[in-house]
């Protein structure tokens, strides 16, 4: 299946196998050891280092059900009539399949799919960079790419990339896309992140958003033994990243924010919006109820 796709995720060849994950990752590590495979946060690749980067037929068949549930939540964070810019991705794509229902919405992109997936969207303007057509990715890459981009500000940038760590924020392996990133980053108020839970403690080689840059990211819900991830989360939510679980309390999906147990906030008792401090944990599926002697004390909290 790696050499197949270029990537694969634990959980589709749990599913295909018919096994648990624990299963598949211990035999995943055996493959590594014999150097068939490289070991990513929450999957496979073929071997490579920082440098590889899979191709979008390979980017398209990883983690899909959990990019349709990110692609979800990041579009409700979207209003009629605003200007966002939206990078290349399999994720942004998804994204872009529904913000074509936005009225008065103007997408500024240097994606040949996320323009593709609104070209027929009514009342939606779409602006394209000028560059290089990079055919691995279908973007637009290069000096006339981010010259295109000069001078112009948005309300929100929507952004994913290769890999995701609180020490160094979203990269990615190819140096072009990165430098338009930035561009991208630099014409935003706000800076959303897409990541699904496989991009989690990967870290790749050209730095695109920093952590302190970063506004919000919409993640999916990590495997309960996760440990790596939830403590990812945790780091980037102390750091003062707004973070949306899609898919918790949701048909389907399990519970649960992704950090750690005894460090978890509660989700009955949202915290405040804030740029810097805290950690900002916010789950797109329904809060639950608390119980009855539990009220009181939920809100003095709230109070509080």
């Amino acid at each position: 299946m790696v050499r197949a796709n270029g990537a694969v995720s634990l959980r589709e060849l749990a599913r295909v196998v018919q096994t648990s994950e624990v299963t598949v990752r211990r035999d995943v590590r055996a493959l590594e050891a014999e150097g068939l495979l490289d070991r990513r946060h929450g999957g496979a690749v073929l071997p490579g280092g920082f440098t590889r980067e899979s191709g979008f037929p390979q980017k398209s068949h990883l983690a899909t059900a959990e990019k349709t549930a990110i692609a979800d939540v990041a579009a409700s964070l979207v209003e009629e009539g605003e200007a966002v810019v939206v990078g290349a991705g399999t994720t942004t794509q998804e994204l872009a399949r529904r913000l074509a229902r936005v009225p008065g919405l103007t997408v500024v992109t240097n994606s040949l799919l996320v323009a593709q997936a609104l070209a027929h969207a009514n009342r939606v303007e779409v602006v394209m960079t000028g560059g290089t057509l990079r055919g691995s990715n279908y973007a637009l890459v290069g000096s006339g790419a981010e010259q295109s981009l000069q001078g112009l500000r948005v309300s929100r940038a929507f952004l994913s990339g290769s890999g995701l760590t609180a020490e160094r924020g979203l990269s990615t392996s190819n140096m072009l896309s990165a430098s338009v990133d930035r561009a991208l980053v630099q014409a935003a108020a706000e800076v959303v992140v897409l990541a699904d839970h496989t991009k989690l403690g990967t870290d790749t080689m050209f730095q695109t958003v920093p952590t302190d840059v970063m506004t919000r990211l919409v993640t999916d819900e990590p495997p309960p033994h996760d440990d790596r991830a939830a403590t990812e989360l945790q780091a980037l939510a102390d750091q003062g990243v707004q973070i949306t679980v899609a898919g918790a309390g949701m048909p389907g999906a399990s519970s649960g924010d992704g950090i750690p147990p005894g460090r978890r906030p509660r989700r009955d008792s949202p915290l405040p919006v804030q740029r810097r401090g805290g950690p900002q944990l916010r789950s797109a599926g329904a809060m639950p109820e608390p119980q009855p002697g539990e009220r009181a004390r939920v809100a003095d909290m709230r109070r509080r």
